[in-house]
């Protein structure tokens, strides 16, 4: 879970985003990193292969306040779509302190956002976590394009438990900070509570 360095005061969180090939994960990140205040950022760091998609993570250390005189700091990262990765996705999960779970809101990638959604809670299970247990949102991504799954569907299909959601089309940034914001609080709620 989150990190603390005593001298530095800081306390380092760990947000995941996760979700299928090409839901839109990075495209979140880099519009926080577009939009966000030059000294409240970290450099974004990116690794994709030749077909533009992410193969390991992006990461984003976003300043976000104090916590009893410690700074908070959210590193942000996405992990690989494709499911032959799933090992990266694994790796990237160890120390998660909330989740947001980017569902593409397409129609003919509902199958690939429940297969996902399967991989993140099984993947968890495997490190001793629960997802209904860790500070977790869900975006439906995507939401202006004209084949999307009615909202409905995706709530029933993907949100059974009703965790904090939100639509959103990343390119814009409709939906994107909302999201952010969302996780963001309850992975500062969980802190204070152990604090």
């Amino acid at each position: 879970m989150s990190f603390i360095n005593y001298a530095s005061r800081e306390i380092n969180c760990k947000i995941v985003y996760y979700g299928p090939g090409l839901c839109g994960k990075t495209t979140n990140l880099q519009y926080i990193y577009a939009k966000t205040n030059p000294d409240a950022k970290g450099k974004m760091i990116s690794l994709a292969t030749e077909t533009d998609r992410t193969l390991f993570f992006d990461f984003l250390p976003l300043a976000l306040g104090t916590i009893r005189g410690f700074k908070t700091r959210f590193h942000l990262y996405t992990v690989p779509g494709q499911v032959f990765y799933d090992a990266s996705r694994k790796l990237i999960l160890k120390g998660v302190d909330g989740v947001v779970f980017v569902a593409d809101s397409q129609i003919d990638r509902l199958e690939a956002n429940i297969e996902s959604l399967d991989n993140l809670r099984s993947n968890l299970a495997e490190q001793g976590y629960d997802l209904d247990k860790l500070p977790y949102v869900i975006q439906y991504n995507k939401r202006d394009l004209p084949n999307v799954t009615p909202l409905e569907e995706l709530q029933e299909l993907l949100n059974p438990n009703k965790v904090p959601e939100f639509n959103a089309v990343a390119p814009t940034g409709e939906g994107v900070f909302e999201t952010l914001k969302a996780v963001a609080k309850l992975v500062l709620t969980e802190l204070r509570k152990g604090s």
